[in-house]
């Protein structure tokens, strides 16, 4: 694991033990302000990570003019088109889908040396635990993404699942303490912030300190220069889009109350993302997408760091 990621997750470590504390302490924004700064920051500060999909594409796809650059658009628009309207028909059948996906992806970010259980674990751990204490809250955010009868459905499935949950979260932190000191740490960091702080906290701090940045560091782990330079200015566009379409149809939405709209905006946004961000993902990580100018194969999630 290289020491940029190694510092990222013993950093990410102390500000979500500081948290969790702060949240056992009863400390917090007032919920509507809370609301939006939290989602303010997942926009700004964890979705623009999904613009490094362009350097990924660019290397899997051979992309180098505009034609191939307007098919892959297409390509990505079409499948968050279709979350979108997944979401729309069938919004239980959505949440569920979501929150299993979401768990999936979260459990590529463990370091190195992670157990299969202990990803497992680690990617349901914001979603599963903050139903241990919070779950009337946890309720009404869901409810507020996909209505409140969907909400109630999966809020209390995921109560029935915190406890035991948080049971083999103990057992796999100690039993990967020596193999994987840093995994066990981030695992144990990450319970303890989704226990004890209020849920949309848990997972903003989760997706713009830990996901969001990791992400980042393994794409850019094997591009030195000026490749560096040009993958970092190749994001630019994506995320000018993407904050674009968002601050649109917020303004759109205008009419629905400003709590729905953030989390219906945010969430559905992200899990609109996840989609096509996944199957790129997989598919470089199959295929062994090499950094640019033959330096050593890029770090995916999921992979080894």
């Amino acid at each position: 694991m290289t020491p940029a990621l190694q510092l990222q997750g013993r950093l990410f470590c102390a500000l979500a033990l500081a948290l969790a504390i702060a949240g056992l302490a009863g400390a917090r924004l007032d919920v509507r302000h809370e609301l939006v700064v939290t989602g303010a920051l997942i926009l700004l500060l964890g979705v623009p990570h999904g613009a490094f999909d362009v350097v990924v594409a660019r290397r899997l796809f051979r992309i180098a003019d505009l034609r191939g650059w307007a098919l892959f658009s297409l390509f990505y628009i079409g499948l968050a088109a279709l979350v979108v309207a997944f979401w729309w028909l069938a919004p239980t059948l959505f949440l569920c889908a979501f929150l299993a996906v979401a768990a999936l992806h979260f459990g590529g970010d463990p370091a190195a040396g992670a157990s299969t259980l202990s990803r497992a674990l680690y990617g349901g751990a914001v979603i599963v635990l903050p139903a241990l204490w919070h779950g009337a809250e946890l309720q009404r955010l869901l409810g507020l993404v996909a209505g409140p009868a969907s909400g109630a459905f999966v809020a209390t499935g995921l109560s029935l699942l915190a406890a035991p949950w948080l049971g083999a979260t103990v057992l796999a932190c100690v039993l990967q303490a020596r193999a994987a000191r840093l995994a066990a740490m981030e695992l144990a960091a990450l319970a303890a912030l989704s226990v004890a702080a209020p849920p949309l906290v848990a997972f903003t701090v989760y997706f713009c300190a830990m996901h969001s940045p990791r992400h980042i560091l393994r794409t850019l782990g094997g591009l030195r220069g000026t490749a560096a330079r040009r993958a970092l200015a190749a994001t630019l566009w994506p995320t000018a889009a993407v904050l674009t379409a968002a601050f649109g149809v917020g303004a759109l939405a205008s009419g629905v109350p400003m709590e729905t709209r953030v989390m219906q905006l945010v969430f559905v946004g992200l899990a609109a993302l996840t989609l096509p961000h996944m199957v790129l993902l997989e598919r470089a990580r199959r295929a062994g997408v090499p950094a640019e100018h033959g330096q050593s194969t890029m770090h995916l999630p999921g992979s080894d760091a």
